[in-house]
């Protein structure tokens, strides 16, 4: 009943393994399922399914077996990295393609306000209504939030192009607030006509 010749076995009264290679490596995992000899042969066609999966590029470990330890082993580099590692290597990337004073300002935005703020989250987990949520807390001006955003937007491009995200979350969108007009100046300035009237009486006077 347990088919070990065919990747598949019984290894308890309520589970059967299969056994299939992936990536070069030698991958067992346990289905909860009686195993009976139609459970078994179910087994087999799931056996055969994973591997045209794999045989096609489309296996997705994760989604298959969302409980094993080795989804994370063989899961994409991306999925794992934080915004804080890739922001890190970005920046040491940029340093030899920008302007030092450029540089500068990416590295003191990076370090001082968008590691510290979203450096937590995963990359391919940034969503534009945490940046919003972030950005509102933020008392500066709008040239400083557009700053904010100006780096992180051409991080998140960057990321875009390497394929580690699918789309940048801060594209075609910025942040800004309404800022308050400028306060008027108490002082009420002469028209040009008031000006001559006032030039004129004096020049009068001196005449005197």
């Amino acid at each position: 009943m347990s088919r070990d010749g065919r990747g598949v076995r019984a290894v308890s009264d309520t589970s059967i393994e299969i056994t299939f290679m992936y990536r070069g490596v030698r991958c067992r995992e346990r289905i909860t399922l009686k195993p009976s000899p139609t459970n078994l042969k179910k087994a087999e066609q799931h056996k055969a399914a994973i591997e045209h999966a794999i045989s096609i590029g489309t296996f997705d470990y994760s989604v298959t077996f969302p409980g094993s330890a080795r989804a994370a082993k063989f899961a994409p580099e991306a999925s794992r990295e934080t915004l804080n590692g890739f922001l890190t290597r970005w920046l040491e990337a940029k340093r030899k393609h920008i302007a030092s004073s450029t540089f500068d300002g990416y590295r003191k935005l990076v370090e001082l306000r968008l590691i510290p703020a979203l450096g937590h989250q995963m990359l391919v987990d940034l969503k534009r209504k945490a940046v919003r949520d972030w950005l509102d807390t933020l008392q500066v001006s709008n040239k400083t939030l557009s700053n904010i955003q100006s780096c992180l937007r051409s991080a998140l491009n960057d990321a875009a192009e390497e394929e580690l995200i699918d789309i940048n979350p801060l594209a075609g969108w910025t942040y800004s607030r309404k800022e308050a007009p400028p306060k008027e100046d108490d002082v009420d300035p002469f028209s040009p006509e008031e000006q001559q009237a006032v030039l004129g009486a004096l020049s009068a006077r001196h005449a005197t």
